[in-house]
């Protein structure tokens, strides 16, 4: 009896821990497990299911006998034994299989052994980066291999994908399998990138982690606003892509992600809301980042092979450098916005610009760009768009019409936190029999 109150509470707290860790490993350590099971069989399918199979079979093994203590070692092993598993079973590459089971019965049978051919390559943070390289081959449509590679390499869902997109879940879909696809059909080789790899495939690799932090700075689901996972991930690999290539572009990706994640300790409020640019303590800002990223934005625009990061990377510079938000220099922004558009004439920089232009030269103006956009598919179910024009509605005076804006943004996809924030908005305003 004296022993039966304590038994429930440690076997409770085992569990959690395990799972947790589990859990956890679900999106990091995957993308690792992912990128060395990709390289060593050469098959996205077949490697996405064994790892799926792996950290299913660490849910119900690690309560048992406790979390190893490498537990990604772990599921690369037994991963790749899944992997074998399905080769045998299904009789094909029957000389790859021949060569892999022998190193596998080469190979300890401690479950954290790792294979020290699956170290991740020098001067690289691990394999990711390969399969970004990867994945991002000239021999798939552009489109596609920005979705397959925030799908498998980014670790993103394909809802999370789609809204990066700013497509249809089904569009986001399609575009994977067809790579899938493509890849298998074509052999396409996941190795670590080569140094003439870099030039032809640096614009994809770019993109796609610029959409990483995006994703992380505002997540499109879940209840939190934010992931510090995958912003700090993004920062890492913009460093090492630097590294690797330094040249304007991965410069001005990095010097953006750094002035932007320097934002980071006051963009929420004590209930985990967004904050407003306009409304943060600029005190808060991380002063070693934005030191850093207004010297690499510097840099960048120093150098001959400017384009759309670097110019990104300019405005955050503008806003970095105003002590205040009524100190912020619109109209450069404005200027910026413009050459931007040059680069990429995509709609979401065409409200940036419209933004710009409203807080630089009156609220008439901005709100007559915005509205100039409403006809734009993928723009309607871009939240954003509609905060902006609400934003702007409301400083016009007209309730009526931020209401509205509103109520459209809170009927798209986003994570609860900014729900709330909306919310409270839109609880805001008053509008009279609109409301």
């Amino acid at each position: 009896m004296t022993s039966s109150p304590h038994r429930p509470a440690v076997t409770e707290s085992t569990e959690s821990v395990t799972r947790r860790t589990a859990s956890g490993v679900d999106r990091d350590v995957r993308a690792r497990v992912l990128a060395t099971l990709t390289r060593k069989f050469g098959d996205l399918d077949l490697a996405e299911d064994a790892v799926q199979d792996a950290i299913a079979q660490a849910l119900t093994t690690w309560p048992r006998s406790g979390v190893p203590d490498s537990p990604e070692a772990w599921l690369t092993t037994t991963a790749k034994r899944k992997a074998l598993d399905v080769i045998r079973r299904e009789s094909v590459l029957a000389g790859k299989l021949a060569r892999l089971h022998a190193e596998a019965e080469r190979a300890p049978a401690h479950p954290d052994f790792a294979d020290p051919a699956d170290s991740p390559p020098p001067g690289l943070p691990d394999e990711r980066l390969g399969m970004f390289f990867a994945c991002t081959h000239p021999v798939l449509r552009a489109d596609d291999r920005i979705a397959l590679t925030l799908r498998f390499v980014a670790g993103l869902t394909t809802a999370e994908v789609a809204h990066a997109l700013l497509i249809g879940v089904p569009t986001a879909q399609q575009r994977i399998v067809r790579a899938k696809k493509r890849i298998g059909a074509l052999g396409v080789p996941f190795t670590p990138p080569r140094d003439d790899d870099l030039p032809t495939r640096l614009g994809g690799v770019l993109r796609v982690v610029y959409l990483m932090f995006s994703e992380g700075f505002a997540r499109s689901t879940g209840d939190a606003h934010v992931r510090d996972d995958l912003t700090d991930e993004s920062v890492t690999l913009a460093r090492t892509l630097r590294a690797l290539l330094p040249r304007a572009e991965t410069t001005g990706l990095l010097a953006l992600l750094l002035l932007t994640q320097a934002r980071r300790p006051a963009r929420l409020d004590a209930a985990g809301r967004p904050v407003p640019l306009a409304d943060q303590e600029r005190a808060l800002w991380d002063q070693t980042l934005l030191t850093e990223g207004v010297a690499l934005a510097e840099s960048a625009a120093a150098q001959p092979d400017t384009g759309p990061y670097t110019i990104q990377a300019a405005i955050a510079a503008v806003h970095a450098e105003a002590r205040t938000a009524d100190e912020t220099d619109w109209a450069q922004i404005a200027v910026l916005y413009r050459l931007l558009e040059d680069h990429d004439p995509g709609p979401v920089v065409r409200v940036g610009r419209a933004v710009a232009v409203g807080r630089a030269y009156g609220a008439e103006r901005g709100i007559a760009m915005l509205d100039r956009l409403q006809s734009d598919r993928q723009l309607d179910r871009f939240r954003p768009f509609h905060i902006a024009r609400a934003l702007t509605l409301a400083e016009l005076g007209d309730h009526g019409g931020a209401a509205d804006a509103y109520r459209r943004a809170l009927d798209l996809p986003g994570n609860e936190a900014e729900d709330d924030y909306l919310a409270d908005a839109l609880a805001g305003l008053r509008s009279g029999p609109q409301m």
